[in-house]
């Protein structure tokens, strides 16, 4: 069972991990000054680099979309996973083994090992594959796919591939690359007869089949000649990487999509999912041999960011019974999005790749916004199993669906669909909204709605409240629960920018701030409000994580209010104005002397206006003291100048 992973191995994993290495393998960096690397974001659209990644604190920060985080963050949001998922993912990648609290246990270092095979064998595969496609031998499957509409610059861009004729061509390639039979059988690539292993998909088109963050897990594969006997669509069957109820395929291409335009289109089968992308509906997935289900909720959930503030889920289905039927079991699982979810099938029963094929692009296009509430649909195909020319018809199709109606989330939607339900069956709205309100009290077990509206009233309420001030990396605000705000400050103020100078270095080379520094940086005062509290939040953290730049910047997130983190995240990636190593040290250093400096300045400022303030010959010890305290502040503030 999986527990929670100890703090202190998220910490080695994060301390030993490689930011940049890790955002390599998605954006091309370049240097951008010593120890930065910037490239284009891949968070947002832009032409100009401004996706900043600073491997000393271990951190990367977009300054045109303000996206920011450490390793674990960036893993998460490029592969859709949970913060569970992508520490796992890390700590393979460095072949740390990770502990887990209560006794649970994580994937140990074998079955890593062991998966890790058989990723490497599907990538082999799948190469394998798509060389065989442009081979003679090929010559079916390429006119498949042209038949369809596809050429070859889209079977590439899908990775489409060719399972050669004959037993065994796929085994002896992966024998040839060093597999062992005993691990071939467990990546479900072959079938087991008499004589030992032999190739599963044999004079087949092939589809690679990838997991969300690209990694191909499995095969379908389709009949091209006639003496095959096997079904026409032949998939990878459920193996440690395969499981088709978790599974979607063409989620690696449609992931950014996604998330973006927060819609999810889910179609059919794999020609419809390539249609619809080259058509530019590329929020195309499809399930494979299988119902869409729980499983593949959570995926689309994560992707949506599905949390009551909107996004659409979309089904389209053949417009034949087996897609009628379809879209009423997806409407079944509706409940378990707080997205709107909606069904879109073509009149003449055409899929999305027919569609394109006879009528152009802009068909598909047509289909996908022309899409309907799924519980309408899900209404008037109930209405459509009942004779509505006969009282009693009509009498039993309202009994059918109000169920339907009631079911509805939306309390403001619900009652005008009760109103089109009683013009469909041609009835009084006051009989439908009698038969809703009948269907809602059976289905929560109790009169108004009994337990069952209680507890969706407390999981809403659940669901709006604000954390509790004072948790993990939030400042404790006001007991009337006010954030303060903080305004951006004037790039133009040169206070200000001497002050972000500061903090810039302070975050980034913290080692500058050990003894007699920390002192004198800790009684420091800033004049921006904002830049006042991350040096409050320095100050909490102490001067015990200085020698560690990437830890420091961690504890210093959690310190500040929430609404500064990302000026955090900001201050600790932007590059430092100097090319060597020495040019760093001494910039720094001289930052942190005029910062030191002005302090002295203000102190002085003080007390010549106390001094000024003073009668001399009242109190002429307090006269003398200021004097004294003056000239030690000078000789301070030249020493200063002196060592910078």
């Amino acid at each position: 069972m999986a527990g929670l992973i100890k703090r202190e191995d998220i910490d080695e994993v994060r301390q030993r991990t490689d930011i940049k290495e890790v955002v390599d393998g998605y954006v091309t960096l370049k240097g951008a000054g010593l120890g930065t690397w910037k490239g284009l974001c891949p968070f947002h659209d832009e032409r100009s680099p401004s996706f900043t990644v600073r491997p000393q604190v271990g951190r990367y920060h977009c300054f045109g979309c303000g996206e920011d985080g450490d390793v674990i963050a960036f893993v998460q949001k490029q592969d859709h996973s949970s913060f569970h998922e992508a520490v796992e993912k890390l700590a393979a990648r460095i072949g740390y083994e990770l502990r887990y609290e209560d006794g649970g246990t994580g994937p140990n270092r074998e079955e890593v090992g062991r998966r890790q095979r058989l990723l490497d064998a599907h990538k082999i595969a799948d190469e394998f594959f798509r060389a065989q496609l442009l081979t003679p031998g090929a010559a079916e499957a390429r006119n498949f796919l042209f038949g369809r509409g596809f050429d070859r610059a889209a079977a590439e861009h899908f990775g489409c591939g060719y399972a050669p004729q004959g037993w065994d061509a796929l085994l002896k390639h992966l024998r040839g690359r060093g597999f062992t039979d005993a691990e071939l059988k467990l990546t479900g690539m072959f079938s087991e007869g008499n004589r030992g292993i032999y190739d599963r998909f044999r004079g087949r088109l092939i589809w690679p089949i990838k997991d969300i963050a690209g990694d191909t897990i499995g095969f379908g594969a389709r009949k091209l000649y006639e003496d095959d006997q096997g079904p026409k669509y032949l998939n990878t069957p459920e193996t440690t990487l395969y499981k088709k109820s978790q599974v979607l395929y063409g989620i690696d291409l449609a992931k950014k999509s996604i998330a973006k335009e927060r819609q999810l289109v889910v179609v059919e089968g794999y020609t419809d999912v390539m249609a619809c992308h080259l058509a530019g509906i590329t929020t195309a997935v499809a399930t494979c041999g299988t119902a869409f289900g729980t499983e593949h909720i959570k995926i689309a959930r994560r992707l949506l960011s599905d949390d009551g503030t909107g996004g659409e889920v979309v089904f389209c289905f053949d417009g034949d019974a087996a897609g009628q039927k379809a879209a009423l079991r997806a409407f079944e699982e509706d409940q378990r999005f707080t997205a709107q979810t909606y069904v879109a099938v073509e009149p003449t029963g055409a899929d999305p790749c027919d569609l394109r094929q006879t009528r152009g692009d802009a068909a598909v296009q047509a289909l996908i916004s022309s899409r309907r509430p799924l519980f309408e649909f899900a209404i008037r195909a109930s209405l459509k199993r009942h004779n509505l020319d006969t009282v009693e018809g009509r009498v039993a199709a309202l009994r059918e669906a109000a169920p339907v109606v009631g079911q509805i989330r939306d309390a403001g939607i619900r009652p005008a669909y009760a109103r089109e339900l009683a013009g469909w069956l041609g009835m009084s709205v006051e009989e439908a909204n009698r038969a809703v309100a009948v269907a809602m009290k059976r289905a929560s077990g109790g009169p108004q709605g009994g337990a069952g509206t209680a507890s969706a009233q407390q999981v809403g309420h659940a669901a709006g409240r604000p954390a509790e001030a004072g948790g993990p990396g939030v400042a404790a605000g006001p007991a009337s629960g006010a954030v303060p705000s903080y305004h951006r400050p004037d790039p133009r103020d040169p206070v200000a920018s001497m002050e972000r100078q500061a903090l810039e270095v302070a975050l980034q080379e913290p080692a500058l701030l050990s003894g007699a520094v920390w002192d004198r940086f800790a009684a420091a005062r800033f004049a921006t409000p904002a830049f006042q509290a991350v040096h409050d939040a320095m100050r909490a953290t102490g001067p015990g994580m200085v020698t560690d730049p990437a830890r420091w910047v961690e504890h210093v997130m959690h310190e500040v209010p929430e609404p500064l983190r990302p000026l955090v995240s900001e201050l600790a990636v932007m590059p430092l104005p100097a090319s060597t190593e020495e040019g760093v040290q001494k910039y720094c250093r001289d930052i942190l002397s005029r910062l030191f400096e002005l302090q002295i300045t203000r102190v002085k400022a003080d007390k010549m206006g106390q001094l000024q303030r003073l009668d001399p010959a009242a109190d002429p010890e307090a006269f003398q003291r200021l004097n004294r305290e003056l000239m030690m502040l000078e000789m301070e503030r030249r020493s200063l100048r002196s060592d910078a």
